[in-house]
């Protein structure tokens, strides 16, 4: 998360905080006292739902789905709130008033390698004292489970609200945003609009999700030092964890320098393994979301490295080994990437990390996951981009098979109307009367409404770690979520 003043926007005009409605405490003292053991058990359920999209079966046709949401309706009509099912999206509505406020979650999660956790990541596990580890429990079943509980809350309270709140969880946030932006051609905007898939104080800007995705496919002569079998990440939107490759054709004094070099090289772990026909070298990293590089140790890049001032062939898995030791390194904002690097004022600079690399037979293709910020058309980004893979290319003498590139769109809000009231209750509950907007390297559902803002469920300073191998939420967070996550529906449900 990057937090920077705001002063030269428009955003500094909003006034000094204000007193908070006097229902919003004393029901959020209520709804932790009743329901937080409720809101645990229930993020329990949520989470014993594997819920990550496949290629080859929609989220609606998904029995994974299909039980997720059998439970949500079941939790609805428990809580007595009203429960719409439109496929891609449910909604869980408290209220008929015309307006309301619409509390923007998701109900999938990103793939789990089994192997990297201490029991199954769809069972929560509460070995680490405090801590609720498991899949989707910070991203973004956690809230879910506050949402509900905060609204509850309200409701046994009687309190009166002028605007409707509505839950809206979509179930594939995390892979194909295109059945929500259809969705959204007729859904009526809200009046306001609050995701809570992000982080505290209150998020006005996100940058753009984007990808550069070079597909490498040759071969070499196999005579001299080569490399095969180069492997890395799980999904584009994680720092890779892990990464290998298999050395051929190395002299005894070389394999002796790569140790020697991996020594060097702290951060990271590697091994080194004889084989029958060369060395297995694998490093261990530490995977993160890939909207804050900097929270993780890239394998892929640590795997790049060791091989910087090695000469190997250029089949498909040297030129890999090149294109991100050359273009990228050990750099996380696109500074080796030709001119591509540029920085905003408020939200800061671009990111660039290789995440993935996807292999079909001696065809590899790295995903590059960029977050940009304002700050550069999106046709210039192009340009420099396409220059320089051209470059790079003339200088190694290759041929790239394909590339694939995406540029997302950031997102910067100067005058959402209920921004200030969220800060004010982050620093009501909080006392960090220094709290202020931020900017995130992530990109939430926001985008999709005409004024949404982000607020949490992850707290500045902390590590996030959604999309990461030991995503984890702490009760003591939930509990705070909850309190919020109330006084906002109250405030903004009256405003």
């Amino acid at each position: 998360m990057k937090k920077l003043a705001l002063a030269s926007i428009a955003l500094c005009a909003f006034s000094a905080h204000a007193q908070l409605n006097k229902h919003s405490e004393s029901v959020a003292d209520y709804a932790v006292n009743n329901y937080q053991n409720a809101q645990v058990h229930t993020l329990t359920n949520l989470v014993s739902f594997p819920t990550v999209n496949k290629s080859e079966i929609s989220a609606p046709q998904n029995p994974d789905f299909i039980g997720f949401k059998a439970l949500l309706k079941m939790k609805a009509a428990e809580l007595g709130f009203d429960y719409q099912d439109l496929g891609y999206t449910v909604l869980i509505g408290m209220g008929e008033q015309k307006e309301k406020v619409t509390i923007v979650t998701h109900g999938d999660v990103q793939p789990a390698n089994a192997s990297k956790w201490k029991q199954s990541p769809f069972i929560i596990d509460t070995s680490e004292p405090g801590k609720l580890v498991g899949r989707g429990t910070e991203d973004d079943k956690g809230a879910i489970a506050t949402a509900l509980y905060a609204m509850k809350a309200i409701k046994d309270k009687g309190i009166e609200l002028d605007n409707r709140i509505e839950l809206m969880i979509y179930l594939a946030e995390e892979s194909d945003w295109g059945p929500l932006t259809e969705f959204m051609k007729t859904y009526e905007q809200p009046k306001y609009a609050v995701t809570i898939d992000a982080s505290y104080p209150v998020v006005v800007a996100e940058k753009g999700w984007s990808l550069i995705a070079p597909t490498f496919d040759a071969t070499s002569p196999q005579t001299d030092v080569y490399v095969s079998n180069v492997t890395g990440g799980a999904f584009a939107s994680q720092i890779p964890e892990d990464a290998s490759l298999t050395l051929h054709n190395a002299s005894t004094e070389l394999v002796a320098q790569l140790k020697q070099t991996a020594k060097a090289l702290k951060r990271v772990e590697f091994t080194f393994d004889d084989q029958i026909d060369g060395t297995l070298i694998s490093v261990k990293g530490m995977s993160a979301h890939s909207s804050e590089p900097e929270s993780g140790v890239n394998a892929i890049a640590y795997l790049a490295e060791l091989f910087k001032t090695v000469e190997i062939e250029n089949n498909s898995d040297g030129q890999l080994i090149k294109f991100v030791n050359q273009l990228i390194g050990l750099d996380i904002h696109g500074k080796q990437f030709g001119n591509i690097a540029y920085e905003h004022k408020f939200m800061g600079p671009m990111t660039v990390a290789p995440t993935v690399i996807e292999r079909d037979g001696n065809n590899l293709t790295l995903a590059v996951n960029a977050r940009r910020p304002m700050g550069k058309e999106a046709d210039l980004l192009e340009q420099q981009i396409n220059s320089a893979l051209t470059q790079w290319q003339a200088d190694n003498k290759v041929t790239l098979a394909n590339v694939k590139t995406t540029i997302g769109t950031p997102m910067l809000l100067d005058n959402a109307p209920h921004a200030q009231k969220l800060l004010d209750i982050f620093k009501h509950f909080t006392g960090d009367e220094q709290a202020d907007f931020v900017s995130i390297g992530g990109g939430t559902n926001a985008k999709l409404f005409d004024n949404a803002v982000s607020f949490g469920p992850s707290m500045p300073g902390k590590r996030y770690t959604g999309h990461s191998e030991h995503e984890f939420i702490t009760l003591e967070q939930l509990e705070l979520n909850l309190r919020m996550y109330t006084a906002m529906m109250i405030e903004l449900g009256n405003m």
